[in-house]
């Protein structure tokens, strides 16, 4: 364990300075998640997050107020987790590829869905509900956020503050039968996990929006996990207050800012699709691999 605190106080220490090598931070990540791949195939890897979280979260948290790293000792709450994210994501390279593809899969169940999509809006699926199994086929829906259509230049566009962008959030408005209720009462969680985890948002955008999440209340931290950091949100679409509110259930790597697995998906259509206790793995990336 003294190894991986190593690795991620190295980690937060290049983030905290004003340019740091993007090859010393590649390093420093692969070095941290090499770590952590080794530890999880020992089933040890995960077994005492608090600590070593805790310091880079803390330090990541005390270098945007004075700019000096400190240490910390207590466990990392779900904020702290989502402010190192965003360190992460701001100095992340935007990538380059012809495809945006994302893939979720269910892995006890075997079922995949795919989507490639071209940056002048051209889009492909597989396995998504109606698709013919096993065959790539044409979509006509486009990228979606809060029920309307946007395109990588509307994405390009939007606020890189925090505050900023949940303005523009509450500006944006689509369709009411392809948004969540919540997203129609102008709650901006949903909003703001769509563009942290499915959406090809650029790398400030995507900080912006975990600062944003940072802020929100009811986010909590349950701990390390395969795949990273599991953080609960209440769920905003939950409309029954005597019974226990369903929670939204997020993976998170915080040294490279990706949502691994979650629990919760929207649909094109607006829709909401929970998986219940197995947990969705999510993998969103630019790719010159063409859709098969």
């Amino acid at each position: 364990m003294d190894d991986l605190n190593d690795d991620l106080n190295a980690l937060a220490t290049l983030l905290a300075k004003p340019e740091p090598s993007t090859e010393a931070i590649s390093r420093s990540r692969g070095r941290l998640q090499e770590r952590m791949r080794g530890r999880a195939r020992r089933r040890i890897g995960w077994l005492m997050p608090a600590l070593s979280l805790a310091t880079t979260a803390a330090a990541a948290v005390a270098v945007l107020a004075t700019g000096v790293i400190a240490p910390a000792r207590a466990p990392a709450s779900g904020k702290e987790i989502l402010l190192v994210a965003a360190a992460s994501a701001e100095r992340m390279p935007q990538g380059s590829g012809t495809y945006w593809h994302v893939k979720r899969e269910w892995p006890t169940q075997g079922a995949d869905m795919e989507s490639w999509t071209t940056r002048d809006g051209r889009r492909w699926t597989k396995g998504e509900p109606g698709d013919p199994p096993g065959v790539v086929v044409p979509d006509l829906h486009s990228l979606m956020l809060k029920g309307a259509k946007v395109g990588f230049e509307d994405l390009e566009r939007l606020p890189t503050d925090p505050e900023a962008l949940k303005a523009r959030i509450a500006e944006l408005h689509g369709r009411d039968s392809a948004m969540a209720e919540s997203e129609q009462r102008g709650d901006p969680t949903r909003t703001l996990v769509a563009l942290i985890s499915e959406l090809p948002a650029p790398s400030e955008v995507r900080s912006a929006a975990f600062r944003a999440l940072a802020a929100m209340p009811g986010i909590e931290s349950a701990g390390a996990v395969e795949g990273g950091q599991e953080l609960l949100f209440p769920d905003p679409d939950s409309l029954d207050l005597d019974a226990e509110l369903p929670e939204i259930k997020l993976v998170v790597d915080p040294a490279t800012a990706q949502v691994t697995r979650t629990n919760c998906l929207e649909t094109s259509d607006g829709g909401v699709f929970w998986s219940g206790s197995e947990p969705i793995s999510v993998t969103a990336e630019w790719t010159d691999q063409p859709p098969q």
